[in-house]
């Protein structure tokens, strides 16, 4: 089935980087109109709306600090305002904890990384899910993490808050299922990324992640795109029955520790 976006409207929060700037590109690639949001990387996000017009394709970039209820509802208010209803929210930003014992951990840290994680998702939703419920189909994605599958020692905040991602993904599709919405969650394992390329240096030393192509599933190192194309299944017409899933996007897991 050839995916088809047209005349539906997609928020991506964190949309100018990484896995969110890939899965704005790949939606507003089948005809969505998607709303790159930023906190503070206008430069990414501005890059990634010029990328989607130059192909002939619609967007916007609107800032929005997603840990803030105020600025969410400003988000919200403008994308509305611009495409009416939203009917793609794709629930991506983001941020790591610094790999320290719970002992040891910062309670801000803490807070800082599960008001991002957990609590954007959360305001995003429920400020879209009013006018989504009147369309024919709404589809919700949250951007977890591998990491729910271990949740390893020495990052507590982010184990935190992608399981609580996940709570919310499971709470949410019981609630708005019989309104037409889908709700899936979709957990990367290591990604080539900015954050990605981070933590590989930080635990490893090493600077180039396609070094790591050799001991990871298939033989390379999951990229931005395996995730965006993920998330367009998901919310496209090829998708009719699968909600309230989590799917872990990481090869099955690692071939050997690296």
């Amino acid at each position: 089935m050839k995916i088809d976006l047209s005349d539906r409207a997609a928020i991506v929060s964190g949309g100018g980087r990484g896995i969110g700037r890939a899965v704005s590109l790949t939606l507003a690639s089948y005809g969505a109109s998607v709303v790159v949001n930023y906190r503070v990387d206008s430069r990414a996000a501005d890059a990634t709306v010029n990328e989607i017009r130059d192909a002939g394709g619609e967007a916007v970039a609107i800032q929005a600090d997603v840990s803030d209820f105020e600025e969410v509802s400003e988000l919200v208010k403008q994308a509305e305002g611009l495409y009416s209803a939203i009917g793609i929210l794709v629930n991506n930003a983001g941020m790591p904890s610094r790999g320290l014992s719970v002992a040891d951990t910062d309670p801000r840290e803490l807070v800082r990384v599960m008001n991002t994680h957990a609590n954007g998702a959360h305001y995003l939703s429920k400020l879209v899910i009013p006018k989504m419920r009147a369309l024919d189909r709404g589809d919700i994605v949250m951007i977890s993490s591998a990491a729910t599958k271990g949740l390893s020692a020495k990052g507590a905040p982010y184990n935190m808050s992608k399981a609580a991602v996940e709570a919310l993904a499971s709470t949410l599709y019981k609630e708005e299922r019989e309104n037409g919405i889908r709700v899936n969650t979709v957990a990367p394992g290591l990604v080539e990324t900015e954050m990605g390329r981070r933590f590989v240096r930080a635990s490893t030393g090493i600077v180039n992640m396609r070094d790591l192509d050799s001991v990871m599933p298939f033989g390379h190192v999951c990229q931005p795109q395996d995730i965006a194309d993920l998330v367009a299944f998901l919310v496209s017409d090829a998708n009719v029955y699968i909600t309230g899933e989590r799917i872990y996007c990481d090869g099955g897991g690692e071939i050997s520790t690296y």
